[in-house]
């Protein structure tokens, strides 16, 4: 290995130990070490200022076919996605508007009502809308509302609210790898390579429904006995209207029409040639003129840290691709699975999904396009086949464990917060099966559908 492999190597090993540990703000580990990255590998060890505008890669915002794509989508050059921050950013906006309207809450209500607020149909329903929101909005936003509500009605109807929260945790991670813009990972795949929201829906999207039905059937003969245990115990009467969740009816109805148009745009943009940067901006500056009275306060709320995280993520990852690291990676898969696609595909999707159960499966999936890219290209092996191989293994495999994914950490501290403290072994002891049995199905589905 030359210098400047093994001082990006060591970079990139040293972020991951110091994420896992959890002591320092994550997004100032990624950028110092994407800072790093600069300075020792492409300029002390590779003396190459083409390989620092290549990281950076900030002309590619300026470029036509960042906004508007005609005919075939391209991938994206290596280093910094732009595309993935500028749309992460513009949800944000406009899911900070939703809450603002009360839009959640009511859904939470309105739902809870239309079950007659009986434990176990309200059980399901909130696993399928986890599921279903998430496929559209970020989990971590979904899971912060749900659990929030969860907490709530569990109070009213007196019953245990870690079973519902834990299955609500796992249906939105499991609903966001059905679409592009559901999990980061996807995200970061789809706007890497130039897949679509309808790909992602057609594809892992299809993998994901048929999971969904068999785990809504696990975390029922899981749960069903806590969930009851005091049901027709509770005057519903004195129940809120949902309604009273709708903090103002004019921003409420604004904030569906957003949505709406979010979606559609998302569901055509491969027709239109819409990028999801574009997609992004159109929907930030929507919700902004909508809200014009509150712009500072959305604007105060959006989750600054998670866009700096990426962009020094994106950079340590640069460090690998540049120095070659990434290939040599890809070379070791295809050596051991000797070309053959089936051990490939295993390979893969139980390595992102036992790393991302223990380590953030964005840093992993963003390590690893690069392998595939490089492992499709030398091994011959379909793209299409390994992106929804990784995608499936970094999305589901971060489910199995409380650290696993962003959504996981939320879920468990609204209800550590609420008096409901969530341990490894509590959280694990259904999670875990959950995960093994979604990643079974993943792959036997690949199996018999890509290879």
């Amino acid at each position: 290995m030359t210098a400047a492999q093994i001082v990006a190597l060591v970079i990139f090993i040293a972020m991951f130990i110091l994420i896992v540990l959890d002591k320092i703000e994550r997004q100032w580990i990624t950028l110092v070490c994407g800072l790093l990255t600069l300075v020792f590998v492409f300029g002390l060890c590779m003396h190459s200022t083409d390989a620092i505008v290549k990281t950076l890669n900030i002309n590619s915002i300026f470029k036509p076919d960042f906004w508007y794509v005609s005919g075939q989508a391209e991938e994206s050059t290596s280093g910094i996605n732009w595309a993935t921050i500028i749309f992460i950013a513009g949800m944000m906006v406009m899911v900070e508007g939703m809450a603002k309207a009360g839009f959640f809450r009511w859904l939470c209500m309105e739902l809870a009502k239309m079950v007659n607020y009986k434990p176990i149909p309200l059980f399901i329903t909130f696993m399928v809308l986890s599921a279903v929101l998430s496929m559209f909005i970020d989990s971590i936003t979904v899971i912060l509302f749900l659990a929030a509500v969860t907490v709530e009605l569990a109070k009213l109807l007196k019953f245990n609210p870690v079973p519902m929260i834990l299955s609500e945790i796992f249906c939105a991670n499991l609903g966001g790898s059905a679409t592009m813009c559901g999990d980061p990972p996807n995200i970061i795949i789809g706007t890497s390579i130039g897949y679509s929201f309808f790909d992602f829906l057609t594809h892992t999207g299809l993998m994901a429904g048929i999971s969904l039905v068999v785990i809504i059937i696990y975390f029922y003969f899981v749960y069903r006995k806590a969930i009851s245990k005091n049901a027709g115990k509770v005057d519903y009467s004195s129940l809120p209207e949902p309604k009273t969740a709708i903090t103002d009816m004019k921003y409420f109805v604004l904030s569906c029409v957003i949505f709406a148009c979010a979606v559609v745009l998302l569901v055509t943009h491969a027709m239109t040639g819409l990028t999801v940067a574009f997609i992004g901006v159109f929907v930030a500056l929507f919700t902004l003129i909508c809200f014009f009275k509150h712009i500072g306060e959305l604007l105060r709320k959006v989750d600054y840290k998670t866009l700096l995280f990426f962009i020094g993520l994106f950079m340590v990852v640069g460090g690998l691709e540049q120095t070659g690291i990434l290939e040599k990676i890809a070379s070791f898969i295809g050596y051991v699975s000797g070309g053959n696609i089936k051990i490939m595909v295993a390979i893969i999707i139980w390595v992102s999904a036992v790393a991302s159960a223990f380590i953030d499966n964005i840093p992993f999936a963003a390590t690893m396009i690069p392998v595939i890219k490089s492992l499709s290209s030398t091994a011959g092996v379909s793209l299409d086949t390994l992106a929804w191989t990784l995608s499936m293994g970094t999305d589901i495999g971060g489910s199995a464990t409380p650290i696993g994914a962003s959504a996981n950490v939320v879920g468990t501290s609204v209800a550590a917060k609420n008096g409901h403290p969530i341990g490894w072994g509590k959280y694990c002891k259904t999670a875990a099966p959950a995960t093994l049995i979604v990643i079974t199905i993943s792959m036997i589905f690949i199996f018999f559908v890509y290879c």
